[in-house]
């Protein structure tokens, strides 16, 4: 393994000033053992750290940057809104045209309000169903991750439809007994939990396309009942597509399937690298926001002017490149890549690939869910993290998070990864 000194100094000073030195656990490199990297800056496809190394970055902070760091058109935009303040309390016209590119590009949502986090959206998105229905209880899916929300934070019990447990102290089992934590793509147990308690359920929320479990896709069926089964007992069907919006398709994964939720949570790309989110739906639903309805939000930086700036010049970007068919091109030449060398390597694997959006697990599979997922070798992958580093190529530190390609990922560095992944993995 490479000896990488500053970043080692980086985070001994960091873990006595931060809890565990990171600010995110997931940064902490906890599934893969080691120590984190600590970068000094970001151009492109890569990232380089304090010790000089450069990496292809497959990670894009965690999806945002689907242009590639550092892109002329996004710092210009939070230049010139720099220039004019960091931020008001109060609203601006860059808030309604962020707004309407929203509403063109999401075929669900007809109005939006912004917040600062994908967490800040899923709560809001909670809140919303619930006062909008009346009701109490939410479904949510076992490997889908909607933030660190208290009703979110919660494990499934004793059995399929059992009501939730919590997965962290702090979290009151009161606060988590109204969450029914369901297998992902589990439709028998979806039924059921609509047979026992349709009648009390404010809304399913879920990841249309999951990338907190590794990248694991919905079946057919598993989407159709989502849709029939919410609109037949009066729930609202909630998208969390913080991961998914503007990555999968300019409208998101609800455009590359053609589904149609009530309520959709956005995040990452929304704010072009800068912290900002948004939840939208339709004009009715949405109307219980206050200060049009009763259903309280507020934010003091919600609408900041300089993410404003880099949403509005991020999705002006993507709506008039349209780098979906590239991204999905350089997506299939990476996954026949990395499925050559598996098998090359006699290495048992699954890889599931949408779009931009890819993991390799360590198992022969398939993945669909979070309980096929956990049968992946963590240790292998570990191995393979820290092979894959030290050849220059940063993957997320864990076997259970999606991988991102920007469109600044060309077919030479995809073609570098692949022959990394080959002598890693042998």
């Amino acid at each position: 393994m490479i000896s990488r000194p500053r970043s080692s100094a980086a985070f001994a000073h960091a873990k006595a000033l931060i809890p565990g030195g990171v600010n995110s656990p997931a940064r902490a490199f906890g599934a893969v053992g080691g120590e984190p990297l600590f970068i000094s800056r970001a151009h492109g496809a890569h990232l380089h750290d304090l010790d000089g190394n450069s990496y292809i970055d497959l990670i894009g902070s965690w999806g945002p940057m689907i242009l590639g760091h550092g892109h002329p058109k996004v710092q210009a935009a939070i230049a010139e809104a720099l220039a004019r303040g960091t931020s008001y309390g109060a609203p601006t016209e860059a808030e309604s045209r962020l707004a309407q590119l929203v509403i063109d590009a999401v075929p669900s949502i007809e109005m939006v309000r912004f917040v600062s986090s994908g967490t800040e959206a899923a709560m809001s998105a909670i809140r919303l169903a619930r006062g909008h229905t009346g009701r109490e209880k939410i479904i949510k899916f076992a490997g889908c991750y909607h933030g660190h929300v208290d009703s979110l934070l919660v494990a499934a019990g004793s059995a399929a439809t059992t009501l939730g447990v919590p997965t962290s102290p702090g979290i009151t089992r009161a606060n988590a007994a109204d969450t029914i934590v369901l297998p992902f793509n589990g439709c028998q147990e979806l039924q059921d939990a609509f047979k026992a308690a349709g009648d009390s359920i404010a809304c399913v929320m879920v990841e249309p396309v999951a990338g907190n479990m590794g990248l694991v896709m919905p079946t057919p069926e598993f989407r159709r009942l989502l849709r029939d089964l919410t609109r037949r007992h009066g729930a609202l069907l909630v998208y969390d597509e913080v991961m998914t919006g503007f990555r999968l398709a300019l409208g998101g994964a609800q455009e590359l399937l053609g589904d149609e939720p009530d309520v959709t949570a956005l995040g990452k790309i929304i704010g072009g690298g800068l912290p900002m989110a948004a939840y939208g739906g339709s004009r009715e639903v949405m109307s219980k926001v206050m200060p049009a309805g009763p259903v309280f939000q507020a934010g003091t930086l919600s609408g900041n002017p300089l993410a404003m700036a880099a949403g509005i010049s991020t999705l002006e970007e993507l709506k008039a490149t349209n780098p979906y068919p590239r991204l999905e091109a350089l997506g299939k030449r990476l996954e026949d890549g990395l499925r050559a060398v598996c098998l090359e390597k006699r290495v048992p694997f699954t890889l599931n690939r949408c779009g931009s959006m890819w993991t390799l697990f360590f198992t022969p599979g398939p993945v669909t869910d979070y309980e096929s997922a956990k049968t992946s070798d963590t240790k292998k992958f570990g191995r393979f993290f820290w092979d894959m580093m030290d050849r220059g190529v940063y993957l997320p530190c864990s076997q259970f998070e999606a991988a991102f390609n920007s469109v600044l990922h060309d077919e030479a560095l995809i073609d570098r990864v692949i022959s990394a992944a080959g002598e890693s993995l042998a």
